[in-house]
């Protein structure tokens, strides 16, 4: 079992729409939505959630009333400026739990955090894990780890050819624990000056944790002068950029219907998308060099 991750560095680049026909091309395969913040995989692969699970992670001070004698020491030395009056502000809590162990009274206490949900859901091309962190609330990294591992262990139990994971934007922390200990990163670009730079910053990341990586030019005809540099950056980084997909108008109607555009229509953008996919097949030598 492989495992391969979609990032971008930046949203909009259209990871998700990739990921997608990959499903369908892949035959056997588990899924993982890491955009923990905003999943939308299970929107456009019309999964059906077969299990729920509560994601507890953090904590968050908890202020009995009857116990409090206002004493302003918690609203004192709280660095968050969580405490008003005497109740806590949960989305300001940090959880540091510093005004517990100030509270004379005792009657501050800490309480663990329900911070989203998580699922398994099945859809027609195999299994699906994402999730949904709840509002203002942090440990996303946490969470894409626990899918990961949920995930892994299913693909290894069915025996399945491949893992695919659609990461989320930026190079953050939930960026880091999608691609620590992939076998190979898609690096999904766009000719505009956001993406050849954010390109740039996780090609760095993909280097920092040594996961091989290859790039696909998305929307490669729309700037023509940007593609061409980032043309450049990829020869002189040593990295392949295996694809170059030109604007498709198909691609916006397959996402309108929840079908994936390889399932879609013959066209262009699905072409392309295919022979993608025959290259990360073929490049068994991306693989051997991870396992070395």
């Amino acid at each position: 079992m492989k495992e391969i991750v979609i990032l971008s560095g930046k949203g909009g680049t259209g990871k998700t729409t990739i990921l997608s026909s990959f499903a369908v091309l892949a035959e056997r395969t588990v899924l993982v939505d890491c955009d923990v913040d905003a999943a939308n995989l299970h929107l456009l692969l019309e999964s059906e959630i077969e299990e729920r699970f509560d994601f507890w992670s953090g904590q968050t001070a908890s202020i009995d009333q009857d116990r409090c004698t206002d004493c302003g020491l918690c609203r004192e030395y709280c660095r968050f400026e969580a405490i008003r009056n005497t109740t806590v502000d949960h989305f300001s809590c940090e959880g540091c739990g510093l005004c517990a162990r100030l509270c004379p009274s005792g009657a501050i206490s800490m309480r663990d955090n329900l911070a989203g949900e998580w699922y398994r859901s099945r859809t027609r091309f195999g299994a699906l894990f994402h999730a949904r962190l709840g509002i203002g609330e942090g440990n996303s990294g946490k969470l894409v780890a626990l899918l990961r591992r949920e995930a892994m262990d299913l693909a290894e139990s069915e025996g399945v050819d491949y893992l695919l994971c659609d990461g989320p934007p930026g190079i953050g922390c939930p960026v880091i624990s999608s691609l620590s200990g992939a076998d190979l990163a898609v690096l999904v670009t766009e000719p505009s000056f956001s993406g050849l730079h954010d390109l740039e910053r996780v090609n760095e990341l993909c280097r920092h944790f040594k996961v091989p990586s290859m790039v696909c030019l998305n929307r490669s005809d729309l700037n023509e002068e940007i593609g061409e540099r980032i043309e450049v950056f990829c020869r002189e980084a040593g990295i392949d950029l295996a694809a170059k997909i030109p604007y498709d108008t198909t691609v916006a109607s397959s996402l309108a219907q929840g079908i994936p555009v390889v399932e879609y229509a013959q066209c262009e953008a699905g072409r392309e998308i295919r022979a993608l996919w025959e290259r990360i097949r073929s490049e068994q030598f991306i693989f051997a060099k991870r396992e070395q």
